[in-house]
């Protein structure tokens, strides 16, 4: 397998900007912690990273959005015993046999059974064509996979953890900067259906779309958007989660395949997408397209994203966005930003406009909208960088782990 290699800075960093961090390709500079000030005034309107979001105390604002939506939750208690429950150990918990809440974990079931709640979306209706997209980002050392995908025109679906977009804002950016689709991948990335009704509630509230106060919605705060789409993690759904996403204004969005790529064993991951690519070339995609789980969780699963590349666009007639795929041209609540239709991208146009406009023009530019400059720190540690390896990072005080990418040496090397 190969790995993703960086060379060492010559020059002093730019901290400030998303285009001056997305020129960083040391590990050790890219994963050094940094305050975006906009992040930093408003911190304490948010939960606290990385643990399970609550509403919080005289948060007026979200108690009454969750009240207006309360009436749409079906009564489907939470599954499992917190706090087990909420890192998937179901261990204990009795659940019938004939799954009545249409629960993912328990059968894959992807067809809600409770009228008004739409189907997941496991698959794209073009035949030959893979919705192309990544988990749990943004990762801190993301940027020569970005510049990777850059190099080759492709554009991805992001899924985007809360916490991660707290702590990295300036890799947040790059996604809409490169012309990449967002989602929402809620704030701690724990199991949903483990969750209250309000824990879920606001697990996708902090990082989406307040009705009121909406410079503090963090993906509008720090990205500049607020979607229309999310995956939960580990695709842990029932019908109560779904009408609450769907309350909230997300299609729900799961997978057909899985490259297992974030257990971490480059084996089972080769194996999968090989597996992938063999159903491709004897035709299981011809009539309907499929979505493929991956992450930018590591340098394991970034670098196995570059290796299959090449067999992945060989096998495949299109790699797209999920969005595009879909034909969803207005991806985001805001106007001026839009994905190009499935046959834009197949005809060359690989980005829609990503730069809004007051007066309600739009500009088809990779130009990114103006926002607040950020402050470089050294006051916490910095990862130390390892040949293959992947560097764990803990984030807060209980134990939750982020994995972000160890990388050495600015060159791709296979």
């Amino acid at each position: 397998m190969g790995a993703l290699a960086f060379l060492p800075p010559a020059v002093a960093q730019d901290r400030t900007t998303e285009e001056g961090e997305a020129q960083i390709t040391d590990p050790n500079v890219e994963c050094t912690p940094y305050t975006y000030p906009p992040v930093a005034q408003a911190e304490n309107q948010f939960p606290p990273t990385w643990t399970v979001a609550t509403i919080l105390p005289n948060d007026t604002a979200a108690q009454n959005r969750y009240n207006s939506i309360q009436g749409q939750i079906p009564n489907i208690p939470p599954k499992g015993t917190q706090p087990q429950s909420l890192t998937g150990d179901f261990g204990g918990f009795s659940y019938p046999s004939d799954d009545p809440d249409c629960w993912w974990t328990s059968s894959h079931c992807d067809y809600p059974k409770l009228p008004g709640i739409p189907n997941d979306i496991t698959t794209v209706p073009e035949p030959g064509t893979l919705g192309y997209g990544f988990d749990d980002g943004p990762n801190c050392g993301h940027n020569v996979f970005y510049d990777f995908l850059q190099s080759q025109s492709q554009t991805a679906t992001m899924f985007y953890i809360g916490s991660n977009i707290m702590d990295f804002p300036l890799e947040a950016q790059r996604a809409l900067a490169d012309g990449h689709e967002v989602c929402v991948h809620t704030w701690s990335h724990r199991y949903m259906t483990a969750l209250t009704n309000e824990q879920a509630f606001a697990e996708i509230y902090y990082i989406l779309r307040p009705l009121t106060h909406l410079q503090l919605e963090l993906m509008k705060l720090v990205i500049g958007v607020t979607p229309t789409c999310w995956r939960p993690p580990y695709g842990d759904v029932d019908d109560r989660i779904r009408a609450i996403a769907q309350a909230m204004g997300l299609r729900t969005i799961i997978w057909q395949y899985d490259s297992s790529d974030w257990l971490g064993n480059a084996t089972v991951t080769n194996g999968n997408y090989q597996a992938l690519i063999d159903a491709a070339t004897i035709g299981t995609f011809n009539d309907i397209g499929t979505i493929f789980l991956t992450h930018e969780l590591t340098n394991l699963t970034m670098s196995e994203a570059i290796d299959w590349y090449g067999n992945l666009t060989s096998a495949f007639k299109h790699l797209v966005p999920v969005g595009v795929a879909l034909n969803v041209t207005k991806p985001y609540v805001e106007d001026g930003y839009t994905l190009p239709t499935f046959a834009q991208y197949v005809n060359g146009t690989h980005v829609g406009s990503i730069v809004g406009s007051v007066n309600g023009t739009t500009s088809n530019t990779t130009t990114s909208t103006t926002i607040p400059s950020a402050t470089a720190t050294t006051t916490s540690s910095t990862p130390t960088a390892g040949t293959n390896a992947a560097q764990i990072l803990p984030v807060n005080s209980v134990g939750w782990l982020v994995i972000t990418a160890a990388l050495v040496g600015g060159v791709l090397s296979t």
